[in-house]
């Protein structure tokens, strides 16, 4: 197996980065690990910035249709 240090997420829809979103959120919250609210806040950070956004416009760009 080729070992890789980072993945590419260019071909992931909207609505799977909103779900994945979503799921680190609900899960990090209803099992109190704060590590997977972090994950999703990095995440969500990081794109917004590559969106040239804010965060919160950046989260309502995914749940568009």
């Amino acid at each position: 197996m080729e070992q890789f240090d980072r993945i590419s997420i260019q071909e992931i829809s909207k609505t799977d980065m909103l779900m994945i979103i979503k799921a680190l959120e609900y899960t990090g919250e209803n099992a109190n690990i704060p590590s997977f609210i972090s994950l999703k806040n990095s995440i969500v950070k990081q794109l917004s910035e590559l969106a040239e956004t804010t965060e919160e416009e950046f989260l309502l760009y995914l749940q568009k249709k």
